[in-house]
């Protein structure tokens, strides 16, 4: 638990207050170590983490551990199929009780003193203890899970904030996906030298792509905007709707057909959370290199004209997926200017890698993707850096959803700091 002192309090609020309306925001939210740690306790803390995907532990016993802050969890699958977050640390002395970074288990065993849990976070054995011991106090510390659609959120707050308007909006629009019936195809871990802010910094807005994203511009139409929707662009994005919307309604499912990003976050109504479905530019029905299916229907998909589902929440999770495959992203501050980003690729679990589908062809789209923004990043972050920086206009026409991003995070830290 962070305790400010009131100097220290002071220093957070003239620090928040610095960010002038529709700019940027000033060097020090990106060098000062104090809001780093407030930020850690106020915003990583309070929220709900996006840990990973149900298909990583899919039986009883299966794990992987998630680490955010210091604080090491073993996201499980206990006997009765429920997703469990336990701390990585025994009741006894502390030590880490799982040292790999996945796999399956019969029970947790410590290995210092092979004290013995549960896949339900139990003490069921200890060695060379007193009688007396009363193993229901001194179970695994346990953190709040929620599973959605083949998603795992996490959250390391006491008393966590509400979920059910999240899984409200994310569940009927994930559902037809099948990340429920997914397998993972490949995982990429990356440490991007860069503030975790400027990720979603990067990621709240378009005027980059155009001449960043080659490939993502040739696919998708969100890229497009009030001031530069050409009337051919207006009339394509029109007939591509058109006929997904007769498509997607037979199925259930609806589709956004405005230009320009989708709206996100909503920091007027505290909604840190989003899922809709765009549509690809015509002759695309997955974001790869050449727009083509490249593996097996996922989930509930009987035609691969689906457009592409997408989910976010805040502070750490964003998910595109295409008819044939989803591509997830969780990201992790480890430092005030390192941030651990980790990709997941996923397929229909019948897929088999050399058959179905295969990995040249399913990862380019976004791997490129990806190493664009966070090359752009790192370049934002040694920008910053300079003592002459100071924070430029943000764009009415491209950046409406930075600028929602920043009064969205500004709130969260000032109703924490008060």
């Amino acid at each position: 638990m962070l305790s400010l002192t009131t100097n220290e309090i002071a220093t957070l609020k003239s620090i928040i207050a610095s960010r002038q309306p529709n700019f940027g925001l000033t060097r020090p939210f990106y060098h000062d170590d104090l809001l780093y740690r407030a930020e850690m306790e106020f915003v990583w803390r309070a929220g709900w983490l996006f840990a990973g995907h149900s298909c990583q532990i899919p039986s009883a016993g299966d794990y992987f551990l998630y680490e955010v802050d210091g604080d090491s969890l073993i996201i499980v699958r206990d006997d009765n199929g429920q997703v469990n977050a336990f701390y990585n640390v025994c009741r006894h002395r502390g030590s880490v009780i799982c040292q790999e970074a996945e796999g399956h288990v019969k029970r947790f065993i410590c290995p210092y003193h092979q004290w013995t849990y549960g896949r339900d976070g139990r003490l069921m054995l200890v060695r060379g203890m007193q009688e007396e011991l009363d193993k229901s106090q001194y179970g695994l510390h346990r953190a709040h899970a929620r599973e959605v659609e083949g998603m795992i959120w996490v959250s390391l707050a006491k008393e966590p904030m509400d979920f059910d308007a999240a899984y409200e909006t994310i569940a009927p629009v994930a559902r037809p996906q099948g990340l429920t019936r997914a397998k993972v195809a490949k995982i990429m871990d990356f440490d991007v030298h860069a503030n975790w802010k400027l990720v979603w910094e990067n990621n709240r807005e378009c005027y980059h792509c155009n001449v960043n994203h080659p490939q993502y511009t040739k696919a998708n139409f969100d890229h497009y905007n009030t001031d530069d929707t050409i009337p051919r662009i207006a009339e394509e994005l029109d007939r591509v709707t058109e006929r997904l919307e007769v498509k997607l309604a037979a199925q259930g499912m609806t589709i956004r057909s405005e230009t320009g990003m989708t709206p996100f976050p909503d920091p007027d109504n505290g909604i840190w959370w989003g899922a809709n479905r765009t549509p690809l530019v015509e002759g695309f029905v997955s974001e790869t290199m050449d727009g083509q299916q490249v593996a097996p229907l996922m989930g509930d998909y009987t035609d691969p004209e689906v457009g592409t589902m997408r989910v976010r929440t805040l502070p750490n999770f964003w998910i595109h997926a295409s008819c044939d495959h989803a591509v997830s992203v969780r990201l992790t501050p480890t430092s005030l200017d390192h941030t651990a980003i980790r990709m997941i690729w996923l397929v229909d679990e019948k897929a088999e890698e050399g058959k179905d589908y295969d990995l040249d062809k399913l990862l380019p789209f976004w791997l490129m993707t990806a190493e664009q923004d966070w090359g752009i990043c790192v370049n934002q972050q040694k920008g910053v850096n300079s003592s002459v920086y100071t924070p430029g206009p943000l764009s009415v026409y491209k950046e409406y959803n930075l600028d929602r991003f920043l009064r969205w995070y500004l709130q969260e830290m000032n109703e924490a700091i008060g």
